[in-house]
């Protein structure tokens, strides 16, 4: 799982990077402003020295004693110690050289006569003079020391002004966090003082205000729904049961009453999918283990209608001991679609229902109609075989997304193969 940092920390860690990168930015500067100063000014006494050898030497012809300590003349660069040389006839383009045993040579050429075969060198081994060098660590300790200054800072900073920042929208999040359909806070925008975040306020007022108002409607229309469609719908499957019990009704008014029956039979089975899928506190249905084979038994007759008529074979596999964790009803509304399009859709051959590995396996012998693939959980998808809306599938996968139950249905030039199991 990805780790989330809140608004605070990631404002305080910003700072800190920032303050950061400035102390270090800093301390390079100071260190290379330090050791430009101490070389610069080396090379102003080298200059100064230089020009005193050049004028003595053109009126005298020659170089005198240089007045600086540690300043040698050096007619040829054969002369020069044993260090220099060696680092001198590496790279002749540069005027400063690291010795061995911590040696340091500044030199400068003195520019002889044209006619002398090569230039006098003016070198000072400054090693001695090297102030930057001993106070170094020093320097180093006081740049830490700056550097440490600027990063608590920087927190500090950063913790006034995530606190003074974020502390309005971490009081949002909390109430939008708390937040219930049912219950919605009164008022969003009461605490937020920024401009930016009393915007988003007011909007996560209004949407909360339209949500309360959504699952208000959505509660009073399950209720009344549920009253007004199953009252009639018993009412009318009492009639039919009393219609079939009357001894002088014709076989043809008897076979009207009994597709009546199955029709409503058929009806209460997807008001109460229906129902069940609208109403939010039906997703935490309780699970229990339920025995398959006596679910199956009862879908199989409840949907036998569909196979009137049919040289179709419906093969029942499944162990008296079988059972899958499900809320019952939702098994009996899944089973009675899936059962269901597999009676309705398949003319000739064979209906196998089995379970293994803790899938429930229907299998028929007819193949899905090619306009149907890719569009089996589209609402209002179906064949043209089919006397349905095409809905069964689509309630059937919205059941199975809602109680965690994992669906596949597969065709090929076979048949048609759904299964499912609960997700653990």
């Amino acid at each position: 799982m990805k780790r989330v940092g809140t608004l605070r920390r990631r404002l305080m860690l910003a700072f800190a990077v920032f303050g950061l990168l400035v102390a270090i930015l800093f301390s390079a500067f100071a260190l290379v402003f330090t050791y430009a100063v101490e070389d610069q000014f080396f090379t102003d006494r080298l200059e100064e020295e230089a020009a005193a050898q050049r004028d003595h030497h053109a009126k005298t012809g020659r170089w005198m004693q240089p007045r600086g300590r540690a300043m040698q003349v050096h007619e040829t660069t054969a002369s020069f110690p044993a260090d220099l040389a060696a680092s001198y006839s590496a790279d002749t383009t540069r005027n400063e050289y690291a010795g061995d045993a911590g040696r340091h040579y500044h030199l400068r050429r003195l520019h002889a006569e044209a006619t002398s075969p090569e230039s006098a060198f003016l070198v000072a081994e400054v090693s001695e003079q090297l102030v930057v060098r001993g106070l170094r660590n020093e320097i180093l300790r006081w740049l830490a020391g700056v550097a440490a200054v600027v990063l608590l800072g920087a927190l500090l900073v950063g913790f006034w002004l995530a606190r003074r920042t974020a502390q309005p929208l971490v009081l949002l999040a909390a109430q939008v966090q708390a937040m219930q359909p049912q219950q919605p806070p009164e008022s969003f925008s009461a605490r937020p003082s920024i401009l930016e975040i009393d915007v988003l306020a007011r909007g996560l007022e209004a949407l909360a205000s339209r949500i309360h108002a959504f699952t208000r409607r959505e509660r009073e229309f399950t209720r009344d729904a549920s009253h007004e469609l199953r009252t009639p719908l018993a009412v009318i499957h009492s009639a039919c049961d009393r219609l079939a019990n009357d001894a002088q009704m014709s076989a043809q008014s008897r076979q009207q009453v009994d597709f009546m029956r199955k029709s409503v039979r058929q009806l209460e089975q997807t008001v109460s999918a229906l129902l069940a899928l609208a109403r939010e506190e039906n997703a935490v249905l309780a699970a229990e283990p339920v025995a398959l084979l006596p679910v199956l038994e009862r879908v199989i007759v409840e949907q036998a209608d569909h196979l009137d008529g049919k040289a179709v074979e419906v093969q029942l596999q499944v162990q008296a001991d079988a059972c899958m964790e499900v809320p019952p009803s939702v098994l009996h509304m899944l089973l009675a679609n899936l059962v269901g399009n597999a009676f309705a859709h398949t003319a000739t051959g064979f209906v196998r229902i089995d379970f293994a590995g803790g899938r429930l396996h229907i299998v028929n012998s007819s193949p899905l109609d090619p306009a149907l693939d890719g569009n089996l959980r589209r609402p209002f998808a179906k064949s043209g075989a089919s006397s349905g809306h095409g809905l069964g599938l689509a309630i059937a996968a919205r059941l199975c997304e809602r109680h965690a139950i994992d669906l596949c249905i597969d065709s090929d030039e076979h048949g048609t193969h759904a299964s499912f199991a609960c997700v653990v």
